[in-house]
């Protein structure tokens, strides 16, 4: 049995941070049940495109919508008309969690708190995703990992120096402000099953955007000392540790301990430089950083890419600089499972990246995301709404 079976999460969530979050728990075996609008469309990254994959539900056809609802329910809900949340309190009281990510202000009116909901059920915990907080100047504000990437100075930090400002190329903010929720809810539902009483859990894009900062922060708040871009998207400090040319292109090198620096002058036929007064400590190679980039570029000249990575073989470490399409079909990225088969049961097959988590208990079976509402008539039945009664909701709008 996988380690989150038998746990029920409810997510209001959309776009990217909540959905990604909550996906990591389905691969866990949780069972996550998305509540959707159906006169907005549901989820929102239903119509993301430009690619979009036939042999899928209409609704579910978004290759950016399956990248992160991957084993989820969906039920259509109006929450934002009064049976719409009568219904949602009596799903609330069959579930561990309820997740959400919107405006700050939202969650409050839409009934989602723990305040809103422990009449129900003492022991739900009430997860929170918003741009800014639910307190505070801005949390009527709407927000984006972009934004969070500007605001939070990650523009300074990337790319070439003497360039525009640049954001990184994935939606990082978002991804680890899911994680950093799903750990909250997770501890959250552990204290839940020793006190039998749930409680509110928050985090912010903007909160997780600035502790992503980290040690970039702490120079900062404790010496005044601005990070700036390094050429060859190189560390701050620790030298090698950049992009190098080779024979056919580039390699990066992070030669982040002594020993490792050692390795690469033995590897390279360069024993020299390792008593080398110019190179003898990371002090002395970040002050002649241009130098042993020039001597590096013309040593690591003499080899492509390739024969560098095989002839490091773990003693450096050492990494091509691929493309998308070439880290996916490199041969590690393939083996192990990193990538997987879903059949489809129109035919055909979605292919998709697993779970990074891994554990000694059996795997949950993870299928493609669900189409809108596919679930609804099911879990409504769970919770004792009937047919008729489903029927007259939805003439009033409620599913």
């Amino acid at each position: 049995m996988s380690l989150l079976h038998g746990f029920r999460i409810l997510a209001v969530e959309q776009y990217g941070a909540a959905p990604f979050g909550t996906q990591l728990l389905a691969a866990l075996g949780a069972e996550i049940i998305k509540i959707e609008q159906a006169a907005q469309g549901g989820d929102v990254s239903r119509q993301v495109g430009p690619h979009f994959l036939a042999g899928l539900p209409d609704s579910a056809q978004s290759l950016f919508f399956q990248s992160l609802n991957q084993g989820k329910k969906s039920i259509t809900l109006n929450l934002a008309h009064p049976e719409g949340r009568a219904v949602f309190r009596k799903l609330a009281a069959t579930a561990h969690g309820v997740v959400d990510n919107l405006r700050g202000d939202v969650a409050g009116k839409l009934g989602l708190t723990y305040e809103d909901l422990k009449d129900v059920n003492p022991a739900v915990v009430c997860a929170h995703i918003s741009a800014y907080g639910r307190t505070g100047e801005r949390a009527a504000w709407p927000g984006y990992d972009y934004l969070m990437q500007a605001e939070a100075g990650y523009f300074s930090l990337t790319g070439e120096p003497d360039t525009a400002p640049s954001r990184m190329g994935l939606s990082l903010v978002d991804y680890m402000t899911g994680v950093m929720m799903s750990v909250g809810l997770l501890s959250g539902m552990l204290e839940a099953t020793r006190s039998g009483k749930g409680c509110d859990v928050d985090t912010s894009l903007y909160d997780v955007a600035l502790f992503n900062l980290n040690y970039v922060a702490a120079w900062y708040l404790n010496g005044a000392a601005e990070t700036d871009r390094q050429p060859r998207s190189g560390h701050p400090s620790l030298t090698p540790c950049q992009l190098y040319r080779t024979g056919d292109g580039w390699i990066y090198l992070m030669c982040n301990k002594e020993k490792f620096w050692r390795n690469l002058c033995e590897r390279i036929g360069r024993q020299e430089w390792i008593a080398d007064a110019r190179f003898v400590d990371f002090g002395a190679r970040g002050r002649h950083r241009e130098e042993l980039t020039r001597l590096l570029d013309e040593a690591l000249s003499a080899r492509t890419t390739a024969e560098w990575m095989r002839h490091f073989a773990g003693t450096v470490p050492a990494a091509p600089v691929w493309s998308v399409g070439q880290a996916l079909d490199a041969p590690l990225a393939q083996a192990d499972g990193r990538i997987r088969r879903v059949d489809l049961a129109g035919g055909g097959a979605l292919r998709v990246l697993d779970s990074p988590l891994r554990t000694s208990r059996p795997a949950a079976a993870v299928g493609p995301a669900p189409a809108m509402g596919a679930d609804t008539r099911e879990l409504l039945a769970g919770i004792g709404i009937g047919e008729e009664e489903q029927g007259r909701l939805r003439t009033l709008g409620v599913l």
